[in-house]
């Protein structure tokens, strides 16, 4: 749990940096985007917990 919560604080002050330095933000502008980068990470627990289950 700290390693999500450091990464969102991380997250909150890129943006914050970026809103002050007139920059884009550096995330995907749609909730879609955000789903696919999920999508992407609970992909790859899946494929993780196959493989342990075939190993025991």
């Amino acid at each position: 749990m700290k390693e999500v919560l450091l990464a969102t604080v991380a997250g909150m002050l890129v943006g914050i940096l970026f809103k002050f330095l007139k920059l884009p933000l550096p995330a995907p502008p749609v909730f879609s985007a955000v789903m696919g980068v999920v999508g992407v990470w609970f992909g790859g627990k899946i494929v993780e917990y196959i493989m342990q289950m075939m190993q025991n």
